[in-house]
């Protein structure tokens, strides 16, 4: 994993202030979003959320879902059982080891795949599609430099933590070692600072 954890972004890796931050920023909003017009949950849809974090995300997803999600952090995820531990199963997995449980209807990875090198992102997009069950999806976002960005969502962009950002179409190519189809969605302005990501829809 590709990201910078040294001087004030260190303090990201302690999982109250990564969610005070999250907040601030607007990512709220944005996973709320996301999930109306993306992710699109149905009740008793097996979920697998890749890199689930401290799994703030369950707070805007139906109660009717089954819920797995799994993080490299085991920090993030003990804040994660703490507080949603009722909502579903979390483990501390790498993109590398979670292949082998199946049947998932939608697998998604929010924010995850600008933190891996191109072999770890080529590793996370294979095993999501062996967790899928047959017409199952995986939905992702990142952040992305995207033609006529504006200087300060370029600015913004290149300065996050993950060292891997990439235009929407190197996220596609990825994404296209693993799953045949691929729709690619740039979104603008997405969050209270100026930034913007790309949303990719991949089905087998």
């Amino acid at each position: 994993m590709a990201q910078i954890d040294t001087g004030i972004r260190r303090l990201l890796a302690i999982p109250a202030v990564y969610d005070y931050f999250q907040n601030l920023i607007g990512a709220n909003a944005l996973r709320q979003r996301w999930i109306r017009e993306v992710l699109k949950p149905f009740p008793g849809a097996r979920i697998l959320d890749i890199g689930c974090g401290t799994a703030e995300i369950l707070k805007f997803l139906p109660e009717n879902i089954d819920y797995t999600g799994f993080d490299m952090s085991p920090k993030y995820i003990e804040a994660a059982r703490k507080r949603h531990g009722g909502r579903g199963r979390f483990t501390c997995e790498n993109v590398d080891g979670f292949g082998a449980a199946g049947g998932f209807d939608i697998a998604f990875s929010f924010g995850v795949l600008h933190h891996l090198g191109d072999e770890e992102a080529r590793s996370l997009f294979r095993n999501a599609l062996r967790a899928l069950k047959p017409g199952g999806r995986l939905v992702t976002i990142d952040p992305a430099f995207v033609p006529g960005q504006s200087f300060l969502a370029r600015l913004a962009v290149s300065r996050d933590r993950g060292r891997n950002v990439r235009v929407p179409e190197a996220y596609a190519v990825l994404g296209r070692s693993a799953f045949p189809r691929i729709k690619v969605s740039i979104w603008r302005g997405t969050l209270k600072i100026p930034y913007d990501h790309a949303v990719l829809e991949c089905g087998a």
